[in-house]
């Protein structure tokens, strides 16, 4: 009788369709690689660079054939080799017929069943592999870093170019050997040398030395991670030390463990051998070696550094770790960049406003007023002329040399935002064929605003300027091609189709002139890939689904098409092994607009180091506001090595080297050829004015120097001095940090003004001021300095600064008449700036009307010097507040400083004016030595109280609102009552710093 097969028989039709299925679904997959490599390689032919896409896609293929075959070849071979040892006779038994039916199935066919099941793992194996393409790249060419790790006494180099490929090969090796013995056990199973039931021996001799020797393999590949691992416990996390790189009991207990257990294994997979076939030729013994095996790695590589850590380390944390806490120290200065940062104690003890303050021709009369954040919009209406034209939500800061004095500009590009297209103006025509560009770079000075708060345009004109006053009436960065066809505001989808058969026939919107009219324009550039052959139109048909390409008679035989118009994008496309900063920047460049890009190499394989989430470290305000978060890259080095520029008008790109130290970079050269990126010496001079500090580099820097200024490992080991970047000093609850700013001036120590990215930094876990760290170029080289304060300092920090300010009585009746409900405030950048050993802060204030396509103008200036509070000021500009505050110096004398003004009802505090509590205002000079216990103890606890309140309106919480309100009554009764106490006679307080000022934080 015939035996029925275990499965169901398909037909014929079935299996036509899915035949036909599977045809069809691979063609497309074919189709739509085809077309995006041809595509691919068509853009990197216009933009110069086939090096890289060659480079990339043909390591790519390599990594896929090679790993994909190793792993089918083991995998498959292993299944074949355990049905070749299979045993001939096999017992009779249920299990044995169960399993017949199966074998009845697959025998005949058996090889193709092992090669379908070989390839589909090579498959998943090679595609994983072409994703390591760069640590392949960087495996092979990476060099040496000239610097040794300290416990090894290895270069850096290897732990950088070396370890990560090979720990990725280990990998490999332990998943095919995995899957190896896995399918060889299935299929001795099936065959019958491994039995279930049945009488005589379970598993057959042949199958026993075949699945014994893969174990054997695998406990060999495991030494080989052992000793690989003790290397890479140089970027393990050290508990004890809160800290990476290896500790006292990694150094002392695990990393001898490692290298036991590296013997133990090698002896374990020779006596697997011996014991299963030479000798006794069971599984007993090599059972046992596994045990004992994995006994060791709990005992050894566990119990025992645990125990060293727990009774040994533990009690004496402090001075066992100290070694290992400077060994991290100085890796983590080391890998970014941080060991040549200068650190200069700052005084900061004058509180009185300095005559020369109004003289001042360094930092006085280049304090920038304009904010890039907030001006934007400002920009956006008086520059725009038409709706489609925007300045993004940011604007950017950069400095030019205009009749012969440098100072610094707010810069914007006039581009193309398709998202404002009216419905009738957003066809496809229009979008891709007549619409195509945007005109001019504007600029404006900033430290000037004229006609009411507007800014003082300088360059990027349309057309006449009628306002002689509001403008300048010649371009003063003047632009030889203004036009602007590559630009942030570009999305994925933004391609446009240029260039004419027909000279006469002009079809791209080029400006507006007069009332409505527009002058037409035929892009004449270099840039973009040309399309006027049929074979082009079909390809850009195909990948942009779009059939206007073959039909519509806008595109023509001198067609181009330009694609990846975000300057930023384009960078990444040409160099995708460089991280960018997410502050492109455009600047003017031998008549010509030219982006500019940071690139960063990193790495997160530097012994002992620091490793940093890019993204949580660069994230402040400004992210995603006219910025790019960065990824949640992991690294612990990082070096900005490489300057890249885009053409605006025919989006050329250009890397220039910029560190010619940074053996990363050197690396990616060689991989590409050697002239991928040009060298330091070809940057034209007039680019390299251009140049500044890249933020998200400096915000990375600044976020470590907060813990990595202490240098010393027992004080850092306590973390007592270790510092915090503040919040944004008007919405200090928002839980956003602020933003570092640039400004072109001149700081204590540095012998001429200049363009510096600077933050100011508090202790940890307090609100003043403990130090300002800035950016800047010096002789085409980085340089870090820190103005570092004492430690018992006063001096206010940013955000208490902002509140002492704002909650002034006089000052606070001059913002609540600027605000209404027609109006309101919004503040500035809260600029600190070191002068005469003092600390003088400005913040511009604008007022934005509550009417439609209303902008921000710029109304008053706040200023303050000395503590925050003492001296403060609000003036129409910069001037006028400075004169004011040099005469509120005069009137206190030297070394004074006054009392705040009373102002504002304890009971009933306004959201936006916390009380001050206080008395009169004693006569200026008529100061007293600061009081010492109670009474700065009650003004201590009364500027906390008034913190909460602050924080409690802000945060929405009534019930907490209550509580602050509460505390707040009883704090000015106490220092009522610690007042009266300190000044039994009456009169004046005993000092004017006692008296607490509205708005300081604890």
């Amino acid at each position: 009788m015939r035996s029925s097969s275990p499965l169901p028989r398909m037909s014929r039709r079935g299996r036509v369709t899915i035949a036909v299925l599977v045809g069809v679904f691979v063609l497309f997959t074919l189709l739509g690689w085809g077309v995006q490599a041809w595509t691919d390689w068509l853009w990197f032919d216009e933009v110069s660079y086939t090096e890289v896409f060659t480079g990339v896609l043909v390591t790519r293929l390599l990594l896929f054939l090679v790993i994909g075959l190793g792993m089918a070849v083991v995998v498959g071979g292993n299944l074949w080799l355990a049905y070749r040892l299979r045993p001939r006779l096999r017992p009779h038994s249920v299990e044995q017929a169960t399993l017949e039916r199966y074998r009845t199935v697959l025998t005949p066919r058996l090889g193709t069943w092992i090669a379908l099941a070989a390839a589909v793992i090579g498959l998943f194996a090679g595609l994983s592999a072409q994703s390591r393409w760069g640590q392949w790249l960087l495996f092979r060419n990476g060099g040496d870093f000239g610097v040794k790790d300290p416990e090894f006494g290895v270069d850096i180099g290897f732990y950088v170019f070396q370890l990560p490929f090979w720990r990725y090969l280990l990998g490999v090796g332990f998943t095919a050997v995995v899957l190896a013995l896995i399918g060889a056990l299935a299929v001795h199973y099936l065959f019958g040398g491994v039995r279930l039931q049945g009488v005589g021996d379970r598993m057959s001799n042949a199958a026993r030395a075949h699945l014994s020797s893969l174990v054997a393999v695998f406990v060999l590949l495991k030494a080989l991670a052992y000793v690989l691992d003790r290397r890479a416990m140089l970027l393990e996390y050290n508990e004890g030390a809160k800290l990476y790189g290896a500790g006292y009991a990694d150094v002392n207990a695990l990393l001898p463990a490692k290298e036991i257990l590296a013997y133990i294994s090698v002896v374990v997979a020779i006596a697997i051998i011996v014991f299963s076939n030479a000798w006794m030729r069971n599984l007993v013994w090599p059972g046992i070696s596994l045990a004992l095996l994995g006994v060791s790695a709990v005992a050894i590589g566990g119990i025992y550094p645990w125990a060293v850590q727990t009774f040994e380390v533990k009690p004496s944390a402090k001075d066992k770790e100290a070694p290992y806490i400077q060994r991290s120290i100085d890796a983590t200065r080391a890998a970014f960049g941080l060991g040549s940062t200068e650190t200069t104690p700052y005084a900061a003890s004058n509180l009185t406003p300095p005559a020369n303050l109004a003289t001042d021709t360094s930092v006085v009369s280049n304090v920038r007023l304009l904010d890039p954040q907030l001006v934007s919009e400002t920009y956006t209406q008086l520059q725009q002329v038409r709706g489609f034209y925007d300045f993004g939500p940011k604007l950017d800061i950069d400095r030019y040399g205009v009749n012969g004095k440098t100072s610094d500009y707010v810069v914007g590009v006039r581009e193309i935002n398709y998202g404002e297209l009216t419905d009738q103006q957003n066809t496809w025509i229009n979008r891709h064929t007549v619409y195509t560009h945007g005109y001019g770079l504007v600029a404006a000075p900033a430290n000037q605003v004229v006609c009411g708060g507007q800014p003082f345009f300088v360059s990027g004109f349309l057309g006449e300027r009628t306002q002689e006053a509001c403008s300048s009436q010649t371009e003063q960065i003047p632009a030889k091609q203004p036009r602007i066809y590559y630009g942030e505001r570009m999305a994925a989808d933004d391609y446009a189709i240029v260039g004419q058969s027909d000279p006469n026939k002009k079809a791209e919107f080029d400006r507006p002139v007069g009332e409505g009219g527009g002058e037409s324009y035929t892009y004449t550039g270099e840039g973009g890939v040309k399309i006027g052959s049929f074979t082009r139109r079909l390809l850009y048909a195909i990948k942009e689904q779009e059939s206007n390409f073959l039909l519509s008679e806008a595109v023509n035989k001198d067609s181009k098409l330009l694609y990846v118009r975000n300057p930023r994008d384009r960078v990444e496309k040409v160099a995708p092994f460089l991280t960018l900063d997410g502050d492109p920047y455009p600047a003017v460049v031998d008549g010509r607009v030219q982006w500019i890009v940071d690139g960063y190499t990193t790495a997160a394989t530097f012994p002992y180091a620091e490793r940093v989430n890019l993204q949580v470290e660069t994230t402040d305000e400004l992210t995603n506001r006219g910025t790019f978060q960065l990824a949640r890259e992991n690294v612990n080095y990082m070096r900005n090595s490489v300057k890249a520029t885009v053409d605006a008008y025919d989006g050329t790109v250009t890397l220039y080297e910029y560190d010619d130290t940074d053996p990363v970079l050197k690396a990616w050269n060689k991989a590409f050829g050697g002239d991928l990126v040009k060298p330091k010496a070809d940057i034209p001079v007039e680019l390299n004015e251009h140049f500044r500090y890249p933020a998200d580099m400096f915000k990375v820097q600044r976020n470590l120097l907060t813990k990595f200024h202490v240098t010393n490992p027992g004080d850092f080991y306590s973390a007592q001095d270790f510092w915090q970047v503040p919040n944004v000093p008007d919405a200090p609850d928002s839980g956003q940090k602020q933003p570092p700013y640039y400004l072109f001036t001149q700081f204590p120590g540095q012998e001429s003004p200049r363009f510096q990215l600077t933050s100011a930094v508090t202790p940890n876990g307090r609100q003043n001021l403990a130090a300002l760290i800035s950016g800047s170029y010096v002789d085409g080289k980085p340089r870090l300095e820190v103005l570092e304060l004492p430690d018992q300092t006063r001096i206010s920090g940013p955000v208490q600064v902002h509140q002492q300010m704002t909650n002034n009585a006089n000052i606070r009746q001059q913002l609540n008449l600027l605000s209404s409900n027609q109006a309101q405030v919004q503040y500035g950048n809260l600029l600190s700036l070191p002068f005469a050993d003092g600390m003088l802060y400005v913040e511009p204030v604008y007022v934005k009307s509550n009417q439609q396509d209303a902008y921000p103008l710029l109304q008053k200036v706040l200023l303050s010097y000395g503590d925050g509070g003492s001296f403060v000021a609000l003036a129409d500009n910069i001037n006028d507040g400075i004169k004011q505050l040099v005469e509120q110096g005069k009137k206190a004398g030297p070394g004074t400083s006054p009392p705040p003004t009373t102002g504002g009802n304890p009971t009933n505090p306004s959201p936006s004016a916390t009380p001050t509590p206080g008395g009169t205002t004693p006569p200026p000079g008529n100061a007293t030595p600061p009081p010492a216990g109670e009474l700065a103890a009650a003004a201590d606890r009364v500027q906390s109280a008034i913190t909460e309140v602050r924080a409690a309106q802000t945060s929405g919480d009534f019930e907490r609102y209550g509580r602050a309100l509460k505390a707040l009554d009883e704090a000015l009764t106490a220092f009522q009552q610690a007042q009266q106490a300190a000044n039994p006679g009456g009169g004046a307080p005993p000092s004017s710093s006692a008296t607490p000022s509205a708005g300081t934080g604890g």
